[in-house]
């Protein structure tokens, strides 16, 4: 035969429910470029000071969360009786791909804002190197396959109307990657099945800025931001990207460990 035969990762039915529950809502999306050049200096300087490689995943958490934390209605959510459910926390999902090839699995990063770049990383890395956890992929992944599609629609849909559940089996925003599997910039348009605010990171490309009155090489980084419009209207939604915007440019989530650095040296 020139084909092959493999089974249906059972992990996969919860990624195709989110494919159709994402169909039809209302979303509205900012394609951002941001200058990622200083953040990537600091990011390998604190690595090679830290003894070990910080996460720029986990930068890019914890500046979302920062974001946040001064634009909370981004992450709100509506509950049964119609109110609007606003978290002082940000519960960030990243989604962490146990091995090549694998479906990729949620990790929450409880409280991000709150939190050290450092701290996140060391969060991501230990749960990287779980392979018992990287298997199982948690509870809902692990009852998921094996009950029907209308139990399983129907359990998303009792969550969607509970924000307490919901950030507790789910955070309260997401963070996904499609730009460390190629190369050069670009944007992606992913769905989002039931968070009202998702990140997905593009790629990384070097190209010809103005800087400081200078035509330099810089780093950008390609972001795709996406609303629930039903929750969050443009305004908002601008002012958050402006924020988040300033945030990684500035590389303010790396100023406690410069801080800390700068207090050391002798």
């Amino acid at each position: 035969m020139d084909y092959d035969f493999y089974p249906f990762p059972p992990e996969r039915e919860i990624v195709v429910d989110a494919g159709y529950l994402g169909t039809g809502r209302h979303i509205i999306y900012a394609l951002v470029e941001l200058d990622v050049t200083r953040a990537r200096e600091l990011l390998r300087a604190a690595s090679e000071a830290e003894g070990r490689v910080l996460s720029f995943t986990a930068f890019l958490a914890a500046s979302v969360a920062g974001a946040i934390a001064s634009h909370a209605r981004v992450q709100a959510y509506r509950d049964w009786r119609g109110r609007l459910v606003v978290y002082h926390d940000v519960d960030v999902v990243v989604m962490v791909e146990p091995e090549p090839g694998a479906v990729a699995v949620p990790r929450i990063i409880r409280a991000a804002n709150r939190k050290t770049v450092p701290e996140i990383s060391d969060e991501i890395r230990s749960f990287q190197g779980q392979p018992h956890v990287k298997t199982r992929g948690g509870g809902l992944s692990a009852f998921a396959p094996h009950v029907p599609r209308f139990v399983r629609l129907g359990f998303f849909r009792l969550l969607k109307w509970n924000p307490h559940w919901f950030k507790r089996l789910s955070g309260t925003v997401i963070i996904t990657s499609v730009g460390m599997f190629g190369r050069g910039g670009g944007w992606g348009l992913g769905f989002l099945p039931l968070h009202t605010l998702g990140v997905l990171v593009g790629g990384i490309t070097s190209k010809p800025a103005v800087h400081e009155g200078e035509i330099v090489i810089r780093e950008f980084l390609n972001l795709t931001v996406s609303f629930d419009h039903d929750i969050v209207d443009g305004a908002p939604a601008a002012r958050f990207v402006r924020s988040l915007a300033d945030l990684v440019e500035g590389a303010a989530a790396l100023e406690p460990i410069q801080i800390q650095q700068s207090s050391e040296a002798p």
